[in-house]
């Protein structure tokens, strides 16, 4: 039996500690939930037990929200960290995200805290590696390219800042597509569905929204690229973009709806965000990735499983899902190597991903001195696609004649 879950709940309001003691009752055989009414007794709670959530109020005496959690990634970075939010002011929450894995609106909606509380748990469960888990649990950022980041701040210092422009742009970052639809997606938004364009979600949050969101000193971290030269970041750049472009025409050619499209698209750009936390954070451990790669002539796959004990992709959904994107996101990311290992054979953007990846890296093939993974036949044989591959093949070839690079 698997053990239960622990959650810590913050709040200073006596009674909203009361009401959600009785609320949670009904999952008392699967979690194990405590209760603080301050920061300060929140930490003391955490120093004689661990946990797996915390969930804490924003607006607190002494000690807020933000302060307690930004305390907790210092003390225990493994531990999943949830606000509650009533404060109508959505730029200056936006700030907050650096130490936040998920925002949840107050009053709350139960059965929501509950869902966010257990995809946090479900993500935990995702890590077999103690130190990698306790390593992605502190990425508070996702590097983004640095001059992408500059456009898009003059972009917003325009007096004809155009939202539609910015999200153009925002499409074309793994790091700030990424932050960006964390963002909107919470529940302090109150979308009736999670959202997959960001420039939808550009346009929804607006100018002083972003502009407080990028300028938050803990949210983007620019890429040394001098320094990470054999990482090849610019082939991994491109290969991302490459990667949605692909995937959102193999969904599109599936007659797929806008939405299934658009997730396939944004599953493809940050299918190998995992790849780019490894390589920033660790630098010198992937070059025994790297080393292993040219040795012994096996996938990056395959190598980082024996650096590291787990994956990029594994890495990837596991920080995607903290950061609350769609459970088909997080999906096609996590298994887009090995999507037979997911639960959900059916779903379109685990299926475009792992065709796309593959094509991709066979159409620029001597810009990758390794091997590559092969598709997963069996896979496409099971999910009854099997006779689609020749089409995507074409489809995908024709984008690439194309040069085509935006959405």
């Amino acid at each position: 039996m698997q053990d239960k879950k622990r959650i810590l709940f913050v709040d200073d309001e006596p009674r909203v500690l009361a009401d959600l003691g009785l609320m949670l009752e009904s999952v008392s055989y699967k979690w194990d939930v405590a209760l603080a009414g301050s920061g300060e007794e929140a930490l003391e709670v955490l120093r004689q037990s661990p946990f797996d959530v915390v969930v804490s109020d924003l607006r607190m005496p002494n000690m807020d929200g933000v302060q307690l959690l930004a305390e907790i990634e210092k003390r225990h970075p493994r531990i999943a960290r949830v606000i509650l939010s009533g404060q109508s002011d959505k730029a200056a929450v936006s700030t907050s995200i650096g130490s936040t894995h998920q925002f949840l609106a107050k009053p709350f909606d139960v059965e929501r805290l509950m869902s966010a509380v257990g995809r946090a748990c479900a993500m935990c469960n995702l890590m077999s590696n103690n130190a990698v888990r306790r390593l992605v649990s502190q990425m508070d950022a996702v590097p983004s390219l640095p001059l992408l980041y500059l456009e898009i701040l003059d972009e917003l210092e325009s007096p004809m800042a155009s939202m539609a422009r910015v999200g153009s742009i925002i499409s074309r970052d793994i790091g700030m597509t990424a932050k960006i639809l964390h963002l909107v997606n919470s529940a302090f938004f109150g979308l009736p569905q999670r959202l997959s364009s960001p420039t939808l979600a550009a346009m929804l949050l607006g100018v002083d929204t972003i502009r407080a969101f990028l300028l938050s000193a803990h949210v983007f971290s620019e890429i040394e690229t001098a320094k990470l030269r054999e990482f090849q970041l610019d082939r991994l750049w491109n290969h991302s973009i490459n990667t949605a472009v692909y995937a959102r025409e193999i969904a599109k050619v599936e007659r797929q709806n806008r939405k299934l499209i658009d997730e396939a698209f944004v599953a493809g750009l940050l299918h190998d965000v995992g790849k780019l936390s490894l390589v920033t954070k660790l630098p010198s451990d992937y070059r025994q990735v790297l080393d292993l790669i040219l040795k012994e002539n096996v996938t990056a796959y395959v190598a980082e499983s024996e650096v590291f004990g787990t994956t990029h992709a594994e890495i990837g959904g596991y920080v995607l899902g903290l950061w609350g994107l769609s459970d088909s996101v997080v999906d096609a990311v996590r298994s887009h190597h090995c999507p037979m290992g997911n639960q959900n054979l059916e779903s379109v953007p685990l299926m475009a991903v792992h065709v796309a990846n593959v094509l991709e890296a066979q159409a620029h093939a001597s810009d990758i001195a390794r091997a590559i993974s092969p598709i997963d036949s069996n896979y496409l044989a099971e999910i009854g696609k099997a006779d689609r591959l020749s089409v995507w093949t074409e489809i995908c070839c024709q984008v690439n004649q194309s040069g085509e690079q935006n959405e």
